[in-house]
């Protein structure tokens, strides 16, 4: 018997092995967020194997040429402080390579990452509560689907350092059971986008990105009316004052804090637009 530790790529088919894993420690994915997650970087998944039993997982996504991000970093609970997350951590830092990174890390951890050239620039608020909301009756309201997907993806562009197009065509695709998805359309232009996915617990909601405070509240009345007296979940970026107050609203209550974190420069992004982040895995 051996204790090296062996890492190797995980298949689409193993996806739910990380999903499984960070369910069990209560950070509550989404139930179909496999394959969207897989169609980000096919090769950005891992697992750390000793004697053919898989201890530990870690994600890193390459977005482009540019910028990569950090998550679904996991290790078996017997399998700790043996210096088997480090092994992995390393292995997915190479994989990466010189790009600029991001990872969302819990507080007690950003001092570790902050060893590694990670630096905080802001907070995550996890907000929760009650859908109270009714479907607003918008004609600039419309389900996300596939005619709309080219504006969808470009619209998208200008909150991320580099273009999703893949994971983005699976994460808003119509046809999955568990979520729904609404863009928001004004003269022909695309103004603002969410979706909503079942979780094991409760709904989240992400991405929700809109030009204005109003446009942001009609989706989330749009996306919180599909579940309305079940738990909806949004994750808001402290800067932006007018996604607190959104969430205060709709009687939302901070549950839960990450500080996003990169090394290298944080990509100039329009936060006062960005209601609610996509994933905490995959930025």
């Amino acid at each position: 018997m051996s204790d090296t530790l062996k890492i190797r790529h995980l298949q689409d088919v193993e996806m739910h092995i990380p999903l499984d894993m960070a369910m069990q420690e209560g950070w509550n994915p989404g139930l179909e967020d496999g394959a969207a997650f897989h169609a980000a970087d096919p090769n950005g998944f891992f697992a750390g194997e000793i004697n053919g039993e898989l201890i530990n997982v870690i994600s890193a996504v390459r977005y482009g040429d540019t910028f990569g991000f950090i998550g679904l970093y996991i290790c078996k609970r017997e399998h700790r402080t043996k210096g088997y997350g480090h092994q992995i951590w390393d292995h997915a830092m190479k994989y990466l390579g010189a790009r600029r990174m991001g990872l969302d890390a819990v507080n007690e951890q950003t001092a570790s990452y902050g060893e590694h050239g990670f630096k905080r620039f802001y907070r995550n608020v996890r907000q929760c509560g009650i859908s109270l909301c009714d479907t607003p009756m918008d004609p600039r309201i419309a389900p996300l689907g596939q005619g709309i997907f080219p504006s969808i993806r470009d619209y998208d562009r200008q909150f991320f350092p580099e273009e999703r197009t893949e994971f983005l065509r699976l994460w808003t695709a119509p046809m999955l059971e568990t979520r729904r998805g609404f863009s928001f359309v004004e003269d022909g232009t695309v103004k603002g986008y969410g979706v909503i996915r079942q979780c094991h617990e409760g709904y989240k909601i992400g991405p929700l990105f809109a030009d204005t405070p109003e446009i942001a509240d009609t989706l989330f009345r749009a996306l919180a009316g599909q579940v309305k007296g079940q738990t909806v979940i949004l994750d808001t970026p402290e800067p932006n004052a007018a996604a607190l107050l959104l969430a205060e609203k709709h009687e939302l209550s901070p549950e839960f804090e990450t500080f996003r974190m990169y090394r290298g420069p944080a990509p100039d992004l329009p936060l006062d637009q960005m209601y609610g982040i996509t994933t905490f895995e995959l930025g």
